[in-house]
């Protein structure tokens, strides 16, 4: 496939190398931290809703100015900051577990640290794909980034509930903040066109911020999707961070069998990736948000108490049609938006898709004791399926038609 001879190519075989290589060690960290806190004397579901809102919060705050950061300045350099970052606060919260001093509030500023770290990698790496790569090859370019992030998330996963199981938690991070170092090192050898998006005189982060508005709320089709993504990761949220890991404490034998729930999304998410660098749909936004329907699979299958193997192979369904849409809202999005608007357009779309992220994080463990983790599952569920059955009402979404 000539498509592939982006391989080849210095600038997008280390942005793949990086990425790669962030998302081994962002993998270790939902299984290590999540059963590293449950773990704690006195910890209870509350408890890790806490840390992984502290981690949200700070995500969803500080989005808008990763955008504004990173249409300014080179996004390569954008990215290396936020890859330090995350190695520094991933690494932090191993040495506190590994040592047993754990006081909440420091894991809390550990946490928010990572949070910082994704809002400012995020709007950077959507917008900088453009920089490395031809337009034409947008969508391959996409899809092998996605399949090294999923070929990563595999890898770490499998791993890394291996490694919580025998050495523990605080080791699991270690391994996450190491792999972050690596990526920083990969992002550091890049080298990009002068960008030339540097703001004139007097022009405010404010006015930036307004201009990145004016293009995101000028296309419905990109306002609704990211509408329905608000509510749809509110509920995956709760579910991934907080009532999936209990349900897989309680029924299903802890760390292992959660890490092979992740691990089994990531697969699917490796075939996602696959088919997507095929898929050339007249209507991408109508085909991605038919997919995000499937996506409710694994949490309807744990909340009925199904074995882990169907909830396994339900994660993997939802990987594959989580990744579809991915690489063909990445695609479109890259496609028309003006790149030198892109990253800002991005971390608006960032900010709607994760804003409700914290709500789910923190009403999942009490209400996880009130009604149980089951039956808080098959709401999500639900709540997964009516509000991509709204989106489809748009106009918008149903009749973008790709260029």
């Amino acid at each position: 496939m000539n498509d592939l001879g982006l391989l080849r190519e210095r600038g997008f075989a280390l942005l793949l190398a990086a990425r790669t290589v962030s998302v081994i060690g962002s993998s270790f960290a939902p299984v290590a931290l999540a059963f590293g806190v449950l773990s704690l004397p006195g910890a209870d579901a509350t408890t890790l809703s806490v840390v992984l809102v502290a981690e949200a919060v700070p995500m969803v705050v500080f989005m808008l100015i990763g955008g504004v950061i990173a249409d300014r300045l080179p996004r390569n350099r954008v990215m290396l900051a936020a890859d330090l970052l995350s190695a520094a606060a991933f690494t932090s919260l191993a040495v506190m577990l590994l040592v047993h001093w754990t006081p909440l509030p420091a894991l809390v500023i550990a946490a928010a640290l990572s949070g910082i770290a994704v809002a400012i990698m995020f709007p950077a790496l959507t917008g900088i794909i453009p920089d490395v790569v031809p337009s034409e090859r947008l969508q391959t370019a996409n899809a092998l980034l996605g399949l090294g992030a999923n070929a990563g998330r595999v890898v770490g996963l499998v791993l890394s509930g291996a490694v919580v199981a025998l050495v523990g938690s605080g080791w699991a991070l270690v391994i996450s903040g190491a792999m972050f170092a690596v990526g920083a090192a990969c992002v550091a050898g890049l080298r990009l066109r002068p960008h030339g998006r540097s703001a004139g005189p007097g022009h405010s982060v404010p006015a930036d911020l307004r201009d990145g508005w004016l293009e995101f709320r000028s296309r419905q089709w990109l306002w609704v999707v990211v509408a329905q993504f608000s509510v749809l990761v509110m509920a995956m949220q709760a579910a991934h961070g907080v009532l999936g890991p209990l349900m897989a404490k309680q029924s299903l034998g802890g760390a292992p069998a959660w890490s092979a729930v992740l691990a089994g999304e990531a697969v699917g998410m490796i075939g996602g990736v696959v088919l997507a660098m095929r898929l050339r749909p007249r209507r991408p936004i109508l085909l991605g948000t038919l997919l995000t329907l499937p996506t409710a699979l694994p949490y309807l299958l744990l909340g009925v108490g199904a074995p882990l193997w169907t909830v396994v192979a339900g994660a993997a369904v939802m990987g594959v049609c989580m990744d579809c849409f991915g690489v063909l809202w990445q695609t479109t999005m890259q496609r028309e938006i003006p790149t030198e608007s892109l990253s800002r357009v991005s971390s608006y779309d960032a900010l709607g898709s994760l804003m409700f992220g914290p709500i789910g994080l923190l009403v999942a463990g009490p209400v996880a004791i009130v009604i149980g983790p089951a039956p808080a599952l098959l709401g999500c569920a639900a709540i997964v399926v009516l509000c991509g059955l709204a989106a489809l009402l748009s106009p918008g979404v149903r009749g973008l038609t790709a260029r």
